[in-house]
C-alpha cells in the first residue's frame, strides 16, 4: 500500500478548492432551440400554463375600445330613461380563467346569463346592488338621500323594474358590436348568487370588462364576462382595422342622432314665479290665515318662467280649459330685469 507524498496532498486540496468555486458560480443556462440562436439574442418571457393567454394585446385593445363606446351609449341612454346624468365608463378590460371571476363576486349580486343570437354558448352581466336598488329608488320617485342598500336577493317586483334598465344595456351593446358583427342580446336567466351558475368550466378563460356606473352621489360596478369560447369565431375580426372603425362609428351621424334624441327625451322642471316680496320674520310669525301679502310686482306684469334654476321667459299667467296655464310672452336675456309689463292689446 503506498503512501501520498506532500505533493499528492496538495493536489487533492486545489482540486477540492476548485470544486466549490464552481458550486458557487452561477449554472449555465440553456436554450433548446430548432434554430440554435444564441441565448442574449433571443427575447425570453415568463409564461403561465394555468392562465394562457389566448387573447392578444391587440384584441383585447379592441375589446376595450368597443365597450367604451358601448359605456357612453349606455350611459346616454340611462340619463334620458331615468332623466338625471348618469356616467358609465370602463374601468378594466382582461383575461382570467372564470373561475377567478365568480370567486370575486359580491353574494348576493344580479347575475344575469345573455345569450347572442347567431353565437354559441353564453355571457354574463353582473351589477352590483350598489348601484341597482339606488336605479330602482330613482325609478320609484326617490331621492337617492340616506338609502338601505339591503343584503338580500331581488324581489319580482324589483326584478321587473330593473328589467327596463337591462334592455337598455343590451341594445347599447348590440350597437356596440354592430361595427364588428351585427348581433342581438337577450338574457335567458337571472340568479342572486353567481357561484350556482356555470357557463363555462373554472378554468376556461374569459374576457371580463369592469364598467363603473355614477349616478348623483352612488356608484357601483358592472361586470361584463365574455368566455373565450363563445367569441372565438369573431377573433380574426377583432383586428386594429376594426376598433378604429368603432372609433369613427361612434362619431357618425346616426351615434349622434341617437344622443340627440336621448337628450331630447330628457325631463327638465319648469316653474313659473307669480309674484315675489320681502317681509320681515316677526311679520311671518304672525301671519294667520285670511292675511294679504302686497308683492312689488304689478298686476300687469309678467310672470318669470324658470326652467330649472334658470330664468329664461316672460308669461302671462291665466288658464287653458279649466287647467292653469302660461302664455310665453318673450324670451329673457342677460341682464333684463326679472318682470316686465304685459303690453297693452289695444
Amino acid at each position: 500500500m503506498s503512501m501520498l507524498d506532500q505533493n499528492d496532498i496538495d493536489a487533492l486540496l486545489a482540486a477540492a478548492d476548485s470544486d466549490e468555486g464552481m458550486e458557487e458560480q452561477e449554472p449555465e443556462k440553456l436554450l433548446f432551440s430548432r434554430n440554435r440562436k444564441d441565448l442574449d439574442t433571443v427575447e425570453i418571457r415568463q409564461y403561465d400554463f394555468k392562465r394562457p393567454e389566448r387573447v392578444s394585446k391587440d384584441q383585447m385593445l379592441a375589446l376595450e375600445t368597443l365597450h367604451e363606446a358601448f359605456a357612453r351609449n349606455f350611459g346616454a341612454s340611462l340619463s334620458g330613461f331615468l332623466r338625471t346624468i348618469v356616467e358609465v365608463r370602463v374601468a378594466a378590460c382582461e383575461q382570467m380563467t372564470y373561475g377567478e371571476f365568480v370567486s370575486g363576486l359580491p353574494n348576493p349580486t344580479s347575475y344575469n346569463l345573455i345569450q347572442p343570437d347567431s353565437l354559441e354558448g353564453q355571457m354574463c352581466l353582473e351589477v352590483s346592488p350598489l348601484i341597482i336598488y339606488p336605479i330602482i329608488d330613482r325609478l320609484l320617485g326617490g331621492t337617492n338621500q340616506d338609502l338601505f342598500i339591503p343584503q338580500r336577493p331581488m324581489t319580482a317586483i324589483e326584478q321587473r323594474l330593473i328589467s327596463n334598465v337591462m334592455g337598455r344595456g343590451l341594445n347599447a351593446l348590440s350597437e356596440a358590436w354592430e361595427s364588428v358583427r351585427p348581433l342581438k342580446f337577450e338574457i335567458t336567466a337571472n340568479e342572486s348568487n353567481p357561484q350556482l351558475v356555470q357557463i363555462v368550466p373554472p378554468n376556461e378563460v374569459v374576457m371580463v370588462i369592469g364598467l363603473e356606473v355614477r349616478m348623483a352621489s352612488r356608484a357601483g360596478t358592472m361586470n361584463l364576462c365574455i368566455p373565450y369560447n363563445v367569441i372565438e369565431p369573431v377573433m380574426e375580426e377583432l383586428s386594429a382595422q376594426s376598433w378604429f372603425a368603432v372609433s369613427r362609428n361612434d362619431q357618425s351621424q346616426s351615434s349622434a342622432e341617437r344622443i340627440t334624441k336621448n337628450i331630447d327625451q330628457t325631463g327638465v322642471e319648469v316653474s313659473a314665479v307669480l309674484a315675489e316680496t320681502t317681509i320681515t320674520l316677526k311679520e311671518l310669525s304672525e301671519m294667520k290665515p285670511g292675511d294679504l301679502i302686497v308683492t312689488t310686482t304689478g298686476a300687469r306684469e309678467t310672470s318669470l318662467v324658470m326652467v330649472g334654476k334658470e330664468p329664461k321667459f316672460r308669461a302671462e299667467i291665466g288658464q287653458h280649459r279649466g287647467k292653469r296655464a302660461i302664455r310665453i310672452a318673450s324670451a329673457v336675456h342677460p341682464g333684463e330685469r326679472r318682470h316686465s309689463r304685459v303690453p297693452d292689446k289695444n
